[in-house]
């Protein structure tokens, strides 16, 4: 791997003697991390918009079955 003498510098500056690569280590996990958590979120967000009709749809189609049950479950 290749970086930039820029970036070396830095990473000396923030890492502790001889601990470059955990730093890069611990880098490059918590960005893929970052990057998976906000790909899920976007992919939640994004089926829940394609499914929204559906869904309030099947919302009111058993609203009167569950309400019924509750309030029989509850004498």
């Amino acid at each position: 791997m290749t970086l930039p003498k820029e970036t070396i510098y830095l990473l000396d500056k923030v890492s502790e003697k001889g601990g470059r690569s955990r730093l890069i280590d611990n880098a490059v996990n918590f960005y893929v991390n970052e990057i998976g958590k906000t790909n899920i979120r976007k992919n939640l967000r994004e089926g829940a918009i394609k499914r929204k009709d559906r869904d309030l749809s099947l919302a009111e189609d058993w609203f009167h079955i569950e309400s019924e049950t509750w309030k029989n479950n509850r004498k």
